[in-house]
């Protein structure tokens, strides 16, 4: 049972190390509360609430972090950075793959010789007014920034995923080509070339992005993407089709199945959906994330389902 004087304000889910002493927490009681999991010392100088965070994905970790780190400095620092490169992606809700939490910022002048705290990496660039929005709340580097930035600093497979988000959020891509061939020589711009040459807006996640990339890379056969069939069940969208194989590839992401709906609703939808398709002569491959980091084994289920499958013959699952 709480004593006295040591329960967390109702409303809030971030405090300042101030905001929590106003409220009648002194420094023991506060140390307590983190050792017992109620608070979550974020930063230097910032808390959350433990059972809020618990509940964020990665995703939203990242963004509060950023949060924090504006909460916490917004009585320290005049101010005249913006968050930017993988920062910059996670306020904008770009789609990341492999990055940590560390806060990136962008800012005209050199850092001063006064720390910016640890976890935070600082770049020196002035920016253009068009290369600066606010998200949040918060000054962040516009999207197509933001996509130069990170994808300096990524590998192809990351910089693809970002790219292909970016397309599909209204990026515009014209000026991306622009920036990439301003860039030339640069190190990392391969990796940004590169994804714009692969680039396709109709990816709708990271994991279905991800496995393009092995098809094309794998030298396979092309799929159309997002492919409408129709069945007595209505019409249904396919991830990765060959139509004249009959053919599907269908990314089973936890994410894309389990965010909005309950479980058990959604596999029954989706069994019924795939033995519509099933008795029109339609084959099913189906990876998860594991599967796309065993890419002989992924192009040898593919190629057996390619090579067993014709335009009107009817084939089994698998």
């Amino acid at each position: 049972m709480s004593q006295p004087g040591t329960r967390l304000p109702a409303r809030e889910n971030r405090w300042r190390t101030e905001q929590l002493l106003q409220r009648g927490l002194n420094s023991r009681v506060i140390a307590q509360l983190v050792r017992d999991g109620s608070l979550i010392r974020v930063r230097r100088g910032c808390y959350a609430r433990g059972e809020w965070w618990a509940e964020l994905n990665a995703a939203g970790r990242r963004r509060q972090l950023i949060h924090a780190h504006a909460h916490g400095t917004c009585t320290t620092s005049a101010g005249g950075f913006v968050y930017s490169h993988s920062s910059g992606a996670t306020l904008q809700r770009l789609h990341l793959w492999g990055v940590d939490d560390t806060v990136h910022l962008t800012q005209a002048g050199c850092p001063s010789s006064v720390s910016h705290g640890q976890g935070v990496a600082a770049h020196t660039r002035r920016l253009l007014s068009r290369e600066v929005t606010f998200i949040d709340g918060l000054p962040c580097t516009s999207l197509e920034r933001t996509v130069v930035d990170c994808s300096l600093m990524f590998n192809v497979r990351q910089a693809l995923i970002l790219v292909d988000h970016a397309a599909r959020l209204g990026a515009d891509v014209p000026l991306l080509r622009d920036y990439c061939g301003a860039l030339a020589g640069r190190n990392g711009v391969v990796a940004l070339r590169r994804a714009l040459d692969l680039m396709d807006a109709r990816s709708e996640s990271a994991g279905e992005t991800l496995t393009r990339e092995i098809i094309h890379r794998l030298k396979l056969p092309l799929p159309e993407l997002q492919y409408v069939v129709r069945t007595p069940l209505g019409e249904h969208r396919l991830d990765f089709a060959w139509p004249k194989r009959k053919v599907a590839l269908e990314f089973d992401g936890r994410t894309k199945y389990f965010d909005y709906r309950p479980t058990a609703e959604v596999i029954f939808q989706e069994r019924r959906r795939e033995q519509a398709l099933m008795e029109q002569g339609w084959t099913f491959v189906r990876v998860e994330w594991k599967d796309l980091f065993r890419e002989q084994e992924f192009k040898y289920r593919l190629l057996r389902a390619l090579d067993q499958s014709g335009p009107f013959r009817r084939f089994p699952a698998g």
